[in-house]
C-alpha cells in the first residue's frame, strides 16, 4: 500500500484501523471479545459470504440491525433465503452493463464534457468535489429526484454512513430519526417516480416489472446510501495511486488497461472494508467453533491486502474474484453501474493525461477512507 493509502485510513480510523491489521497478524480467523469472529483470509472470507444457511445478513449483529430501522424490512442489504432470491432475481434487470453504460453515458454527457473543457483549458480541479457532483447526479437520475445540490445530498449520505464503526452494533433512536429525516423524502421522490412509471428511472422501471412502490422507496434510500460514496471516493484514490505507482501516463495510452486498473485500485482501497455476518447455526470456520448468536466480521481490507500493494502487473488472484463487492448471493447488484460510472469519468480525467497533483489531504470522520481534497492540473 501506498504511504498515501495507509494515511487515508488512519485518518479515518486512527484506532480502528491499527487494530484490523494487528488482527491479520493474528491468524485467519480470531475471537475478539465485543467485537466479534473476525476472518482476515479471503478464502475463508468467501466460504462465509457462500454459506447463506450458517452466516446470514439477518440476524442478531449482522448488517439488518443497523439498516432495516432505517430502510425497512425489504432492501437487499438486509435480506435472506427466497425472499431475496425473487427480490434480486427481480431487480437484476435493472442493472446490466449494456444499460448501465447507456445510463451513465447519456446523465454525464454533460458534466463531463464540463470537466474535459476546464481540463483542457489547464484549470486546477478538485476531483473530490466534481466527484461528489457526478456521483450525485447519477444517484439522483437513477431514483427520480429533480434538480438538487449535489453537494448538500452526498454530505447527508456521508453523515449517515459515517454513524458506522467497527463496534457499531446498532444506532441510536436519535441517529435513526436523523437518518430517516433524510431518507423519507427521498423515498416520497422514488415513490412518485414509481407511479409516473417514468422508465428514465430505475423506479418506473421497478414499477414496469412488478414491484411494489414499498420495494421502489426502500431500493432507493438504499442506493443512495451505497451508490455515491463508493463511486466518489473510488475515482481520486485511483487516480493517486496510478500516479504514485507511476502508471498513470501508461494506462492513459493503453485504454486496454483500464479495468484492470480499476480492479487493482478497488483491491487496494477496497470499498467495503469490512462486511457482517450473524451466525445462524454451529459450525467450525478455520478451526474456530461459531455459535449462533455470534458476529462475524469480514475484515475485506485484511483480505485485499494479502495480495500485497498496487501493482498494475500483478496477476489477478483467483482467491479474491472482486470479494470487495461481496460473493455469491450478495455480490452487489450496483456493479454494473459502479463500473460503469468510474470508467466514464476516469476516462474524462486520462484524456487530459499528463496530470500532475497540486494538493491532497485525508479526510476524518469518514467510514469510507478517502481524500478531504484531491487537486489535480494537466502539465501539458
Amino acid at each position: 500500500m501506498t504511504d498515501w493509502e495507509r494515511r487515508l485510513y488512519l485518518t479515518a480510523h486512527p484506532f480502528a484501523y491499527p487494530l484490523l491489521r494487528a488482527l491479520a497478524r493474528r491468524g485467519p480467523v480470531v475471537r475478539v471479545p465485543g467485537l466479534g469472529v473476525v476472518v482476515s483470509d479471503a478464502a475463508l472470507a468467501r466460504d462465509v459470504l457462500l454459506d447463506g444457511e450458517s452466516f446470514r445478513k439477518d440476524g442478531p449483529g449482522s448488517s439488518a440491525d443497523l439498516w432495516t430501522p432505517i430502510l425497512g424490512p425489504s432492501v437487499l442489504l438486509n435480506m435472506e433465503g427466497a425472499a431475496h432470491h425473487a427480490l434480486r432475481s427481480r431487480l437484476a434487470e435493472l442493472f446490466t452493463p449494456a444499460y448501465t453504460d447507456r445510463l451513465c453515458a447519456a446523465i454525464l454527457a454533460a458534466p463531463l464534457e464540463e470537466l474535459a473543457a476546464r481540463l483542457a483549458g489547464g484549470e486546477i480541479v478538485d476531483l473530490v468535489d466534481s466527484m461528489r457532483v457526478l456521483a450525485g447526479t447519477v444517484i439522483c437520475s437513477v431514483i427520480g429526484l429533480p434538480e438538487v445540490d449535489c453537494r448538500r445530498l452526498f454530505a447527508q449520505g456521508e453523515e449517515i454512513v459515517s454513524m458506522v464503526s467497527l463496534r457499531t452494533r446498532a444506532l441510536s433512536p436519535s441517529q435513526v430519526a436523523r437518518a430517516r429525516a433524510v431518507l423519507e423524502p427521498i423515498g416520497d421522490v422514488a415513490a412518485a417516480a414509481y407511479r409516473s412509471g417514468d422508465q428514465m428511472t430505475v423506479m418506473g422501471r421497478m414499477s414496469a416489472l412488478g414491484l411494489s412502490e414499498e420495494e421502489a422507496r426502500g431500493a432507493a434510500g438504499a442506493f443512495f446510501l451505497t451508490g455515491t460514496e463508493t463511486v466518489a471516493t473510488l475515482v481520486p484514490r485511483l487516480i493517486a495511486l496510478l500516479y504514485d505507482s507511476g502508471t498513470l501516463d501508461r494506462v492513459a495510452a493503453d485504454p486496454a488497461l483500464l479495468d484492470r486498473a480499476i480492479d487493482e485500485a478497488m483491491r487496494v482501497t477496497t470499498p467495503t472494508p469490512v462486511m457482517l455476518r450473524s451466525v445462524h447455526a454451529p459450525v467450525r470456520l478455520g478451526g474456530i467453533a461459531v455459535r449462533p448468536g455470534d458476529r462475524v466480521l469480514i475484515a475485506t481490507h485484511n483480505c485485499c491486502r494479502a495480495a500485497g500493494p498496487f501493482d498494475l502487473d500483478r496477476p489477478p488472484d483467483p482467491a479474491l474474484r472482486r470479494l470487495w463487492f461481496g460473493a455469491g448471493p450478495h455480490f452487489c447488484l450496483g456493479y454494473p453501474l459502479a463500473m460503469s460510472e468510474i470508467r466514464a469519468v476516469t476516462r474524462t480525467l486520462l484524456t487530459a493525461a499528463p496530470l500532475r497533483i497540486v494538493r491532497r489531504e485525508a479526510a476524518r470522520g469518514v467510514l469510507l477512507p478517502t481524500y478531504r481534497h484531491f487537486l489535480v492540473e494537466p502539465t501539458s
